[in-house]
């Protein structure tokens, strides 16, 4: 239905995005973006006789759009003004964090290989998802966040003292120390 609306905005020379029902088009001025807003809500309810949802659709700069769980941010350096890079918005990482959270609860009843291949399947299709964004920093962060539960995962199985205190023995830690560690609620 909106291939008609692919063809009149390359007609016209704009740049635009569109998934679906869901579009952007970028100008390089305010006047220029109300112009080309005013021609295509035109277009929409003339020409293709669609509703426009109002609340959805309007004038915004890229810090304060997001399409398909993408935002933009400002770059910072020398001859870059103007310029933005491609990151993850809040509610993408939101989402991300919650499914991991969901499963590395301690009381999850199922094996550490199983609650580790369900968490690859999960981290794999959210990050070949969001690939062509800025998110190496923040995975980095999400990292260490993922390995200290996955930690108390492990130490919440042990259960009883006297097993923390064999496994972390097994593990290389000094019988003493162990001992330490295991009595320990931290």
């Amino acid at each position: 239905m909106l291939h008609e609306l692919d063809r009149e905005l390359e007609r016209k020379g704009q740049r635009f995005i569109r998934y679906a029902d869901d579009f952007s088009i970028y100008a390089e001025t305010k006047t220029a973006a109300q112009q080309i807003g005013n021609d295509i809500y035109l277009f929409l309810k003339n020409k293709l006789k669609l509703p426009i949802n109002r609340e959805k659709s309007g004038l915004r700069t890229p810090t304060n759009f997001m399409l398909l769980g993408f935002s933009f941010v400002p770059t910072y350096g020398k001859g870059d003004r103007g310029k933005y890079q491609l990151v993850v918005s809040r509610k993408g990482w939101q989402s991300f964090k919650a499914k991991l959270k969901i499963l590395t609860r301690k009381t999850n009843p199922m094996s550490f290989d199983e609650r580790i291949k369900r968490l690859n399947e999960v981290i794999r299709g959210w990050v070949n998802h969001y690939r062509m964004a800025n998110i190496y920093q923040k995975l980095r962060k999400v990292e260490g966040w993922l390995r200290n539960r996955l930690r108390y995962c492990i130490w919440h199985h042990w259960k009883r003292p006297e097993r923390k205190r064999k496994n972390l023995i097994r593990l290389g830690i000094k019988p003493g120390q162990a001992y330490a560690w295991s009595r320990t609620r931290t």
